[in-house]
């Protein structure tokens, strides 16, 4: 895939960067976002010396993402749903129809019953809807696209804050919730692309105090979709998952892909930030390529993390067993079943997770949130551990080999850069 620089005549200097040089508008002020129709959808653009990266307008979903982006070998690890660019077919939700990359999601999850009043869509009204621009500002080395949404079913406000740094190669990212008062389940859906090769993606995680496989059918055989992993199995380890299928060895989740022709739904219930010392963190390192990525959140805020497990398991349209991606979901929810079952008493929150968060009334609720990539060399095989120091991270392989990156991991209780 090429560059979205070659959408851009202007060049990475971009008409704000020319009229500041001309001296018209002072540096710092908003500009207009730029624009593009990238894979079938409108979205905005923004970029740094390092990366490249586009928000679509429907839904607020980010990819394609490219970093390392004036290199021999840029990286570009977000998924893209297979049917884009393609004729327009009946989608069964408003989420999928722009699917691709991160986005956020409020309530998170399915939420096919009606509560109290009130029937969101899957993934809520921001994920498939139209957001508004306002803007890209200039400070220093950052660059900060703002985005904004009014949703209808449950009253709010959502601002999201998307921001590159000059010399990093990292998504920095915030939402702040007006309005839309009481209980929610809400989240990242940050979705890898996968390799056809079985086992190419190494998949290591922060401490987590258990985790569980999702309790109900994720995948019904009669809507042409399968899973392999057992409902409702508990476990400590990512590699020993118990299979539904009896006599089958456990499915090891450090890697990716497997399990071909399933589509599976776990959670792991992270750590508190006090007992692990800092920020809870989910690798993919993808040593074939040469790089892994990373995401970095505050546990106390995004409790969980889930993973979509989508190994060519669906069968319906518009998925038609092509679908191959990971989904490495933040969150504070139960599972992907939505509003009701993440509000209500669970299994989890009996486990003592929390499911959902509260936003109150004139206090907005705030979810600041880190995706990145680092190059790896190649005896760099999966990340055993992860240390943080002033404004940086480093990732410790399990045969301790030792990569460094420039990451404001601050900003994660701060939301400052």
């Amino acid at each position: 895939m090429k560059s979205l620089s070659a959408l851009r005549p202007l060049g990475r200097v971009g008409l704000g960067g020319i009229l500041v040089l001309a001296g018209l508008i002072q540096p710092g002020l908003s500009d207009d976002a730029k624009q593009a129709t990238i894979r079938s959808q409108p979205s905005f653009v923004i970029s740094t010396d390092q990366v490249e990266a586009a928000v679509t307008e429907i839904g607020g979903h980010l990819a394609p993402v490219t970093f390392y982006r004036k290199t021999e070998k840029p990286v570009l690890p977000y998924y893209i749903s297979p049917w884009q660019d393609e004729k327009p077919a009946e989608i069964p939700a408003p989420v999928m129809v722009p699917l691709r990359g991160d986005f956020f999601c409020m309530p998170f999850g399915g939420n096919s019953a009606v509560v109290n009043g009130e029937k969101h869509p899957p993934h809520g009204e921001i994920a498939g809807s139209k957001w508004t621009s306002g803007g890209v500002k200039q400070s220093g080395k950052v660059t900060t696209l703002t985005l904004s949404i009014e949703t209808k079913v449950r009253p709010g406000k959502v601002v999201k804050e998307l921001s590159l740094v000059e010399g990093q190669n990292v998504v920095y990212t915030r939402h702040t919730i007006e309005g839309f008062v009481g209980k929610v389940p809400l989240g990242h859906h940050a979705t890898l692309a996968m390799p056809e090769k079985e086992g190419a993606i190494r998949i290591a995680t922060s401490p987590f105090k258990f985790g569980m496989t999702c309790p109900s059918l994720f995948s019904n055989p009669k809507d042409r979709e399968y899973q392999a992993l057992l409902p409702g199995a508990r476990w400590n380890d990512l590699s020993h998952v118990p299979v539904w299928s009896k006599g089958l060895p456990d499915a090891d989740l450090t890697r990716m892909p497997g399990r071909y022709g399933y589509a599976d739904l776990v959670q792991l219930v992270n750590e508190s930030w006090e007992k692990t010392g800092g920020p809870a963190w989910t690798t993919a390192t993808n040593a074939d390529e040469g790089y892994l990525w990373f995401s970095l959140k505050d546990p106390d805020v995004l409790q969980s993390t889930v993973f979509w497990i989508e190994n060519h398991g669906r069968h319906a349209n518009p998925w038609n067993g092509r679908n191959n991606c990971l989904g490495l979901e933040d969150v504070t929810s139960h599972f992907a079943d939505g509003l009701g079952a993440s509000v209500a008493d669970n299994v989890l929150t009996r486990a003592g997770a929390q499911t959902a968060v509260e936003i109150k009334a004139g206090s907005p609720f705030v979810v600041n949130y880190i995706q990145g990539v680092v190059k790896i060399p190649r005896d760099f095989d999966v990340v055993e551990s992860v240390q943080f120091g002033a404004g940086e991270v480093t990732f410790v392989s399990a045969a301790g080999a030792r990569v460094k990156a420039a990451v404001k991991h601050e900003f994660l209780k701060s939301g400052k850069l």
